[in-house]
Parts: C-alpha cells; sequence; structure tokens
C-alpha cells in the first residue's frame, strides 16, 4: 500500500521546509534508509532519508519550493499503484449536482490533464523569501527555443526584498515563457517549461493546474454558474465550485460574478445590460462589448464644464505591498510613542570637517549618527531590544539598519556590529549598501537582523518627522536636517546650527525614562564627538 510522506520537522522551530534538492525521482527504486531529499530548514540543510521501501510515486515539493511541516512531500509505493486518491482529497466532479451547470462545462473539468512526456519540466514561481507570496519577472535571461544547462540563470525574479537571480535546476530546451518581463503571479505558478528540444507542450500549459482544476475550467464554470463572491484563480479551488448553493428562480437579475465584477470596475449598470447567455444571464462577453447610451441632452450639457478626467494607474510592485503590510502590522501591533530632542551640531560641523582633511577620508553626519547610536545602544541595551510574541530578546550586539529610498519605496540594509567599526568603514558599508540598494541588487541577508533603524531625511531639507518602527526592533530614529538659526549662548543670542531628532518606542519593550536616557547619552556623542574616539 501507498505510504504518503509528508514534510518533516527536522528542527525544534522548525515550521517550513524546502526542498534544496531530489536525490530521487519519480519511477526510482527507493529502500528503507535510502536519502531522498535534502531539506533546507530554518536552522541548516539536512538529507532526509526514507523509511519505507517501494517506487517513488509523486513528488509534492519540487527543487527550490517551500511547504509546511506535516505537507505532501512524496508518496512511495508498488510500481504503478493507483495514488489519485491521495492526491485529490476532495469529493468527486459527479458530486456537482447544480441544475445551472451545463453538460459541456461539467464535461470539461472532468477531462485529464494530459500526462507530462519524459524529460520535461514545469518550472513554478519559486519562493525566494519567506515572506515572498507572488514574484514579478524582472527580465528572462533566456528566451524559448535556447539551450538551458543546470545551473543557468534563467531569469531574474523581483520579490518583495529584492531582485534575484533564478537559476535552472534542470538541464534541456526552454520550450515555453509563462510570464512575460513585468508580470506577476503568485508563488507557484507556471513561470516556465524546460524540456528536449522539439517536445509539444502546449496542451500542458493549457492544463496547469492549480489545486486539480485549470485555469480555464474555473473560469468556464464559473461562467456557467452564478456562484456568488467566486475569487479569481488561482485562489479559486475545486471545492469553490463544489459546495456553491443551487441558484434559485425567483426571478432575480442573473449575472455571473465576473461580469459582476467588470460592471463593478467599468461602473456600468447591470440593468442597462443585455444577457446573452442562458436564460438571458449576463456572461462577461455582455460586458465587455457594452455601449452605454448617451442620454444628456443638448440643453443640459451645456452647463457641464468641459474635460476629461484622467489618470493613470501603477501596479503596486512586490516590495510596494511588503512595505504597506509591514507598516501597517507595526503601526497597529506596536504601542508607538515619540521622544522629540534638539542638538547642537557646531561641534559636530567643526570635527567632521577636521576629520574630512585627512587623507582619503570622507565621513558624513549620517555616518556619526550611526557611529554615536551604535555606541549608545550598548549602554542602553533595553533600546536595543526586539519584542516577539512570548519573548522580549536584548541583544547585546548592536546591528543598526539604515533606511535607503528606492524607485519602489524602501529599503533597510544593515551595519552589522556598528559599534566595532570606525566612521570610515561605516561610510564605506553605507555607502555600498546605498548604490546597491538603488540597483536593486542587495542580498536578503544584508536586509535583515536589524536590532536599531535610522531613517535620515535631513538632505531632502526636512527638518522633523517621524518614523514607524521596523519591527521587531524596539526603536526607530528619525533624523532631520541641520538648520542654522538664533541660539542663546552664556546669555548671548548668536547663530548656531541645530538638528532635530524623533525617535519612535514600542512602550511594549521601551519605558519613557529608558528612552529619554537613551537620548541623552547620544546628545553627548553627537554635540562632542570626539568622545566617539576615545
Amino acid at each position: 500500500m501507498a505510504e504518503v510522506i509528508n514534510m518533516p520537522r527536522l528542527s525544534d522551530t522548525m515550521e517550513e521546509g524546502t526542498v534544496a534538492s531530489w536525490l530521487k525521482k519519480v519511477g526510482d527504486t527507493v529502500e528503507e534508509g535510502d536519502i531522498l531529499a535534502e531539506i533546507e530548514t530554518d536552522k541548516a540543510t539536512m538529507e532526509f532519508e526514507s523509511f519505507y521501501q517501494g517506487v517513488l510515486l509523486h513528488i509534492g515539493v519540487a527543487e527550490g519550493e517551500t511547504t509546511k511541516v506535516d505537507e505532501l512531500l512524496a508518496i512511495i509505493g508498488e510500481k504503478g499503484e493507483d495514488i489519485s486518491a491521495f492526491l485529490e482529497g476532495t469529493k468527486p466532479l459527479e458530486s456537482l449536482e447544480n441544475e445551472v451547470v451545463s453538460e459541456e462545462a461539467v464535461e470539461e473539468v472532468k477531462t485529464d490533464v494530459a500526462e507530462i512526456p519524459e524529460g520535461v519540466v514545469m518550472v513554478t514561481m519559486p519562493r525566494l523569501s519567506d515572506t515572498m507570496e507572488e514574484g514579478t519577472v524582472a527580465s528572462w535571461l533566456k528566451k524559448v527555443g535556447d539551450t538551458v544547462e543546470e545551473g543557468d540563470i534563467l531569469a531574474e525574479i523581483e520579490t518583495d526584498k529584492a531582485t534575484m537571480e533564478f537559476e535552472s535546476f534542470q538541464s534541456g530546451t526552454l520550450l515555453h515563457i509563462g510570464l512575460e518581463e513585468g508580470e506577476s503571479a503568485k508563488v507557484d505558478s507556471l513561470l516556465a517549461v524546460i524540456g528536449p528540444k522539439g517536445a509539444e507542450v502546449s496542451q500542458l500549459v493549457t492544463n496547469f493546474k492549480v489545486d486539480g482544476i485549470t485555469d480555464s475550467q474555473v473560469e468556464t464554470v464559473a461562467e456557467t454558474i452564478d456562484i456568488p463572491e467566486i475569487q479569481t484563480v488561482p485562489e479559486v479551488k475545486k471545492t469553490d465550485i463544489q459546495n456553491m448553493p443551487k441558484v434559485n428562480s425567483s426571478g432575480r437579475l442573473f449575472v455571473s460574478p465576473l461580469a459582476k465584477k467588470l460592471a463593478e470596475e467599468k461602473n456600468i449598470s447591470l440593468s442597462q445590460v443585455q444577457g446573452s447567455g442562458e436564460n438571458g444571464r449576463i456572461i462577461k462577453r455582455d460586458i465587455e462589448s457594452f455601449t452605454p447610451v448617451a442620454s444628456t441632452s443638448a440643453s443640459v450639457a451645456k452647463f457641464i464644464p468641459v474635460g476629461q478626467e484622467d489618470f493613470d494607474e501603477i501596479t503596486n510592485s512586490n516590495m510596494r505591498k511588503a512595505i504597506a503590510k509591514n507598516l501597517v502590522k507595526s503601526k497597529f501591533t506596536a504601542p508607538h510613542y515619540y521622544l522629540n530632542v534638539e542638538f547642537d551640531m557646531d561641534n559636530a560641523i567643526a570635527f567632521r570637517s577636521q576629520y574630512n582633511t585627512l587623507p582619503e577620508t570622507k565621513i558624513s553626519f549620517n555616518d556619526m549618527i550611526v557611529k554615536a547610536c551604535a555606541l549608545a545602544l550598548k549602554q542602553h541595551p533595553q533600546v536595543n531590544s526586539q519584542w516577539f510574541d512570548d519573548k522580549m530578546r536584548m541583544n547585546n550586539h548592536v546591528h543598526i539598519g539604515v533606511a535607503v529610498a528606492v524607485p519602489d519605496g524602501l529599503v533597510v540594509p544593515v551595519v552589522r556590529f556598528a559599534n566595532e567599526q570606525s566612521l570610515p568603514q561605516i561610510n564605506i558599508a553605507v555607502k555600498d549598501y546605498a548604490v546597491r540598494a538603488r540597483n536593486k541588487k542587495l542580498a536578503l541577508d544584508e536586509m535583515e537582523g536589524s536590532t536599531f533603524t535610522i531613517s535620515n531625511l535631513g538632505m531632502f531639507g526636512i527638518e522633523s518627522f517621524t518614523s514607524i518602527i521596523n519591527q521587531p526592533n524596539s526603536a526607530i530614529l528619525s533624523v532631520g536636517a541641520i538648520v542654522q538659526k538664533p541660539v542663546v549662548k552664556d546669555g548671548q543670542v548668536i547663530a548656531g546650527n541645530t538638528m532635530k531628532l524623533s525617535m519612535a518606542c514600542d512602550h511594549r519593550t521601551v519605558d519613557g525614562a529608558t528612552g529619554a536616557q537613551f537620548l541623552q547619552t547620544l546628545k553627548g556623542y553627537i554635540e562632542n564627538p570626539v568622545t566617539m574616539l576615545i
């Protein structure tokens, strides 16, 4: 009897695993103790051995793909054994009893998917980061018909964090490209097909399944059945169609959900549309071909201002969607409060001017702030802490995240062990990160692990602002511009230079007094920068 193998829990903290490589392929004989695959956990890449013997009948997670612990990984059984019951997991399609469904639509859903020829591999959108839900093809480095070797770079994929190179795990010919440059798709959607030269894959592409039902099949059935609130592929699952209620015959307006959604987007009143579907049902093509009848009379029209509303719609990038998601989570889960200070920058200006006279040395005010924060955090570890649902982490190391503006939003590369680095070292690191961030060439690990964050808008002339905490950090420092203005020193009003800073703190980890003490220590370093060299 076939044995289902689920993703194992290979460490105490493991919640999901990534298949780094398969050491067996479908059809191979497997002996008990054989290494099936290499699984990448949250801690290491480990060999996973089989506890069963038989033939590898099915692989549920392709190389490079990720799935949660206890989800289907593979099936081992006897050669030729029927495993369809293990793969379906849903009721048979015969349970569709809605009388509105046409026989043709049901037959289309029941059509079997063409068997994948030997050597042909369906390459799906990989999960390139732990938070990635969809990816965008930034560029293809191969075109249809090109020879692909294992390890060749197929494409550059834009994730929610960076643009990363995606290499092929197979050799063959690139037979099909599923996404054009600039197009996006969810993880596990069809990206490309690789196989022997000349192999026919058009039917495979057409019937590429999501949860056992194809895109075209879902749309056909959805257009035929009046399914309320149905989602679009790939979220639509077979059970969404199977479990829909029957349509009543109360005389209400019959309209397919796809048509209804399209009408809402185009601001078309359904009462004006003539349906061409069964029993006068309004379907998608009726909305697409609908032309509204002008009803404004000349006498009324002359009082209407002449002009045309116009706008451009820009699809949200994965990065911007990820930023929005993280900021909303931070703002509404962390109880923010703000501490505002103003520092005297006269000594800092003089210090920087003298420091930059050294040969091949160049530092910025931002470099000085990074260094000063790092030193102050060592004295106030509570501000260098992180909040988690079940614990608070007091970090003994100091990793400063430096916010960098990029066209699609904001990234936060991390200067590691900033307290141990010199000012010139910090300068070199920050400049390098900024250049590579704008070119989307930062590695994921260069944007992870910060314990404190600095956001500086002073170079844009912004005098003061507040920021949202970069979780799980406990605080973020907002740095404004240096402004020359009258100040009082020794009872005299003189021209001085000041800079305003605002620190957002998470009240769960940083009390007001703790944050204030940190800023006092920071003030000492900034207003007397020579102390940073002691």
